[in-house]
């Protein structure tokens, strides 16, 4: 609920500070003296937008603070405005975005003005009526219904994407069969490109290269010093000498290791030796394949890594276009069978909104009796859209007839305020014991009814209070004695501003307070006695 909200030099508000309490809360006040700007100022806090014409003339910011709670905790709600046109948000102190501010307030407090019963006139909105009141049998029906939706929307769409794909491959099968030839026949391996430059860069220097290996291989084994039958002395010395001592023994292991090593080393130098043939074929060969695979680079902006994976995409495209009609077959087959689950599911969620419309209509009659409905008939419409949703396929549509003999008609065609009013309250008592939300705000709600009517409008406002805080503005005196707690807005001026001041009054000042609602300036013992009887008989 809210407990407190401060205003400070917002429009004609200078500074004032009120506190609420449970129950109803009753605001009067005469015609101009800012009870609207209250009620703005409150919508500020709760989250509306921010204007600059909010600021006091004069003043460089206005502030207004809403201490709430919620659920066993206090939040500390603050909106500041400025002149430049910052606005700032804070909740418990620290900033917060507006959008963040308002997922709070939407769980404090729901505003109702004198035209909030457009949303009653929206047919769009009576499906959403419907299902809060019957949340607890409606939702398990939606869940599975929303469930089966997205699992049919989801076939539904993989299967009219393969029908988009299948149809641009075959429009480009024949490029595609071409550029797959093209590839497979390029027999392309991974960092082919790459070994076959390094191959080339040997073709190219096989000259040079043979000459170094056949020099290398000449000293080693040839000539009149060749450095392997050297070695082959020293280590053959060393063995004899190493019979005698382990230090030499493990020389001439030492030597041995070498001299096999080095006999290796000779023996690769000849097969290289012998290869390193220049070949004028070879060469011819490897810069045309690289050449190749240049060209196939360019023209795709491809690796030679990223060819191959392209080619195999390609094979897997035409594999798709072959088995299109299969893959096609699967898929409806499967969307037939989800779209006859949601068909179902759309049916137990139509039987069970329809037992609950019918619960709704006699609830809503009910409290429009009691609303000075005498001759009402009210009627929940149900239709079936052609098109699946997330919400089912019925299309709902609440009709009303206000006066006996009349046939029943959409409320968008029911011409009074006065009437959409006490209609509006009528769902607010209903749906509204179903709401979460602690705190219910009416700007005016009672235009257009007076009488008898304005004291049974009170007393429904006064059982709503019953389970939820209420702050009512009016300018009835029949609803005024209803309230729990009462409030009044005036304001003065001097010569160069204008104040406005909000009081609680006490049992005193309620009795004139209705008196002058009652009788306008003048205010009588005849109009004290009435609001005296008033209050006693609310």
């Amino acid at each position: 609920m809210i407990q407190r909200i401060l205003i400070r030099n917002f429009a004609i508000i200078e500074d004032i500070e009120v506190e609420f309490h449970d129950g109803l809360n009753i605001v009067t006040g005469e015609t101009g003296a800012g009870k609207s700007i209250v009620i703005e100022a409150m919508s500020l806090a709760l989250g509306s937008r921010a204007d600059t014409t909010f600021v006091r003339t004069g003043q460089e910011k206005a502030v207004v603070q809403l201490i709430s709670d919620l659920d066993g905790e206090e939040y500390v709600i603050s909106r500041e405005v400025s002149t430049s046109g910052r606005n700032v948000c804070k909740v418990n102190g620290d900033v917060v975005t507006l959008s963040q501010l308002s997922s709070l307030c939407t769980r404090i407090a729901d505003i109702h003005g004198q035209y909030d019963h457009q949303s009653l006139l929206d047919p769009d909105q009576h499906i959403r009526l419907l299902d809060r009141y019957g949340s607890d049998r409606i939702g398990p029906a939606k869940i599975r219904v929303t469930s089966a939706f997205e699992k049919y929307s989801e076939i539904k769409r993989e299967l009219s994407q393969l029908r988009d794909r299948l149809a641009e491959d075959m429009r480009q099968q024949d490029f595609i069969a071409f550029e797959f030839k093209e590839l497979s026949d390029a027999d392309l391996s991974v960092g082919e490109d790459e070994r076959l430059e390094d191959e080339i860069a040997l073709l190219q220097n096989s000259e040079q290269i043979y000459e170094d290996l056949a020099g290398a291989y000449a000293l080693s084994e040839e000539g009149d010093y060749p450095l392997l039958s050297g070695l082959r002395q020293v280590m053959d010395r060393l063995q004899s000498a190493g019979k005698w001592s382990d230090e030499l023994n493990e020389l001439a292991q030492r030597a041995g290791e070498l001299y096999y090593e080095y006999e290796d080393i000779c023996s690769s130098i000849r097969e290289n030796r012998d290869r390193a043939v220049f070949s004028p074929e070879d060469l011819d060969r490897a810069i045309g394949r690289l050449d190749l695979l240049s060209r196939l680079k360019q023209k795709h902006g491809k690796t030679i890594d990223e060819l191959i994976e392209y080619r195999d995409e390609l094979k897997t495209r035409m594999v798709d276009v072959s088995d299109a009609g299969e893959k096609e077959k699967e898929l409806e087959s499967a969307l037939k069978a989800a779209e006859e689950l949601l068909r179902e599911e759309c049916a137990d969620l139509s039987d069970v909104r329809r037992k609950t419309a019918t619960e709704l209509e006699a609830k809503v009659s009910h409290e429009l009796k009691e609303l000075n409905f005498n001759d009402s008939r009210f009627s929940v419409l149900f239709e079936r859209s052609e098109q699946f949703t997330s919400d089912g396929t019925d299309v709902v549509e609440f009709l009303i007839s206000t006066n006996r003999g009349e046939e029943l008609k959409p409320l968008a065609r029911i011409a009074s305020g006065g009437e959409m009013s006490r209609i509006m309250l009528a769902f607010k008592k209903i749906i509204g014991d179903y709401d979460e939300i602690p705190t219910m705000i009416f700007d005016e709600i009672d235009s257009g009814i007076s009488g008898i009517t304005a004291s049974i409008v009170g007393r429904k406002l006064s059982e709503i209070a019953g389970s939820h805080q209420i702050i009512c503005i009016t300018h009835l005196p029949q609803i005024a004695a209803c309230g729990d707690h009462h409030y009044r807005i005036s304001k003065s001026s001097d010569d160069q501003m204008t104040y406005t001041h909000i009081d609680e009054l006490d049992s005193d000042q309620r009795i004139e307070e209705i008196a002058r609602l009652l009788g306008g300036d003048r205010v009588t013992e005849t109009t004290l006695a009435s609001a005296g009887e008033l209050l006693q008989h609310s």
